[in-house]
Formats: structure tokens, sequence, C-alpha cells
């Protein structure tokens, strides 16, 4: 907050009327002042003062002759020659704080059209990575078999006679080793828990962020993992999906 002098006092008020409205993000306020130039506001001479220091002027002249009158300059900056009226600071606190709240509802306004046009293309991304995902879903028993028959066709190239059931076992290892479907019901779990905290009325951009970090893990381990075009291009899509997200997210309250 940056306040003139005669609205320091009430500065904790300020902050904590921001923070009932604002409740993330930086907010940076500015408050100027300027007194009003109306002549019953203007500044106030007191001239028995100045009487009084035209007369101390003469006493020290007579003792010294060769003192220097007092300047008009000098009398002006005495102290309490000049006065202003004095400030009603309760009234003044009360325009300020009629002032601020009117910015933050105009904020408030604002970021709420801001909000609806962001949740609207959340959707549209969060519908976009669930049909991404339901794609590679379609695919992946064909993803499975593919693998397969790529092992054995490996080994059989190395002409080595192997037991089969060995081989199955370890067949079954290395599938186990790329099995995906964890992934995908974490993935499919945390766009649902998007779409429901877009459906609140609380404060939900810290919990967006986090969800943004647990898909875009999901869909590393997804690409981490992955033994076929499809699932690749469907990892890189997710990624560049929640990478939108996430960047719009921290617009997000």
């Amino acid at each position: 907050m940056r306040l003139p002098e005669e609205m320091r006092f009430h500065e904790g008020a300020f902050r904590d009327a921001i923070a009932a409205s604002v409740s993330r993000g930086r907010i940076d306020g500015w408050l100027r002042y300027s007194p009003p130039t109306s002549a019953s506001d203007a500044p106030q001479m007191d001239t028995d003062l100045i009487g009084q220091l035209g007369a101390w002027s003469e006493s020290v002249r007579r003792l010294l002759p060769e003192a220097q009158p007092l300047r008009v300059g000098e009398i002006l900056k005495w102290p309490g020659v000049m006065s202003t009226p004095a400030i009603d600071e309760e009234a003044l606190a009360g325009a300020a704080m009629a002032l601020l709240t009117q910015a933050l509802q105009q904020l408030s306004d604002s970021r709420e059209r801001e909000g609806k046009a962001l949740g609207q293309m959340l959707n549209e991304r969060v519908q976009a990575a669930s049909s991404a995902i339901a794609a590679l879903e379609a695919v992946l028993p064909e993803i499975g078999d593919a693998h397969r028959e790529r092992l054995g066709q490996r080994l059989a190239e190395m002409s080595v006679q192997v037991d089969p059931e060995r081989l199955e076992q370890e067949v079954v290892l290395l599938l186990a080793k790329s099995e995906v479907s964890e992934e995908v019901d974490r993935l499919k779990m945390h766009l649902k828990e998007v779409t429901q905290a877009l459906e609140q009325n609380d404060p939900i951009g810290r919990r967006l962020d986090f969800l943004m970090q647990e898909l875009n893990r999901e869909a590393n381990t997804l690409g981490s993992k992955s033994a076929h075009p499809e699932q690749t291009n469907a990892s890189v899509t997710l990624k560049v999906l929640i990478e939108q997200m996430r960047e719009q997210v921290q617009n997000i309250e």
C-alpha cells in the first residue's frame, strides 16, 4: 500500500478490505490525496504572532543595531505563523474506504467475467484430454498384442530355443512394465476433479494448480512407458493440453 501521511493510520483497515475481496494473487494499492483549495480551507496567518515577532525584532535591533531586520519569508516560515484547517481524518478515511470498496467491486466484476471465459476454456481442454484418453483406451488391447508380437519376432530372429512357459512369463513381465491402465485411471480421475472444482464457488486456483502437476506427472509416465506410436501421440497431446490449462490456472482465484 502506498498511502499519503493522512491515511497511514488506516492502512490496516484497507488491507483487511482487500483481503476480504481477493484471496489469491498480489495487490498493489495507491491512494492520492489533494487537499481542497477553496478560500475557507486556505492557510491562515496568526497576525498576533507576527506582531510579536516584529516587537522582538525591534528589541533585538535596539540592543544590536547591526542586526538585520526579519524578512517576510523568514516570518512566514516561523512555526505557528501559517496554519491550515484541521483535517477530519475519520471522514477522509470513510471517503477513501468507499472508493476502495467501489474499486474492489469493479475488480471483482472484471475477474468474474474473465473467470467465466477461463472456465469455458478449461472445460474444453478437459473434454479434449478425456477424448484423447478414451481413444488410447480403445487401442490399448491392440498395443499389447503388437508388443507381444514384436517380442516373439525378436526371439525368433535370435534363433534361440526357449521354453514356452518361461517365454510366456518373460512376456508377461515385459508387458506389465509397459502397462498403463493405472496411469489412465488416474488421468481420468484428475480430469474429473478439475471439472468438479470448476463448479465450486470457493477459491480453487491452488487446487487446480496441484491437479495440473498431477496430470502432467501421469502424462509423462504414459510417454515414458510408450512402445507404440498411438500411445506416444496420446502422451504428447495430453501434455500440450495440460500445459495450456496450467498457464491459465495461474489466473484463477
